[in-house]
């Protein structure tokens, strides 16, 4: 088994710093950054640095291409019912499908636990989501039932609209 990368175990603001320096420099200039790193104490190589970077690099990449796919599914469909959401769980179910699918990494280093609770998380949000689309949906409809039975008593009694005219155009329109 390889031994841990000495990045890993830098203090969590060196390592935010040396992410986003990495980001900053386009991820290049790896030899800087490791006298960077040295001047403030930590004893990492250039060629770790360099590990790292690419990895780091790889994993955003990654995380861009997500995004431009969640942004075209929303793109595709408006979100008056949480497309969003629903884009995002897909595109996060997908991944973790794939994952299990794959499965190209060590077996040993994927805790399946984690895996199968992120997806009955995953399964749980859809299902929330889904329920808040349809009392967002029954809600609309409830405002315009009542613009409509507003406008319907404003409407004078003339022109041939009597309170039964009115009753049967209630009754049709399910504002009773």
């Amino acid at each position: 088994m390889p031994r841990r990368s000495k990045i890993a175990g830098l203090p969590p603001e060196l390592k935010e710093w040396l992410d986003a320096e990495l980001v900053r420099r386009g991820f290049a200039d790896y030899v800087q950054l490791a006298e960077d790193l040295k001047a403030q104490g930590a004893e990492v190589s250039k060629s770790a640095v360099h590990r790292y970077g690419t990895q780091f690099e790889a994993r955003l990449a990654q995380l861009k291409v997500s995004t431009e796919q969640a942004r075209a599914v929303v793109q595709a469909s408006p979100d008056d019912e949480g497309a969003m959401n629903e884009a995002l769980i897909r595109l996060t179910q997908d991944k973790l499908f794939g994952l299990l699918v794959e499965l190209d990494v060590d077996p040993a280093s994927v805790n399946i636990t984690k895996v199968t609770k992120s997806i009955a998380d995953l399964a749980r949000a859809s299902v929330t989501q889904k329920r808040y689309a349809a009392e967002a949906r029954e809600a609309a409809r409830q405002e315009l039932l009542e613009e409509q039975r507003a406008a319907l008593e404003a409407l004078p009694n003339r022109g041939g609209v009597t309170p039964q005219t009115k009753a049967a155009i209630r009754e049709a329109l399910g504002i009773i």
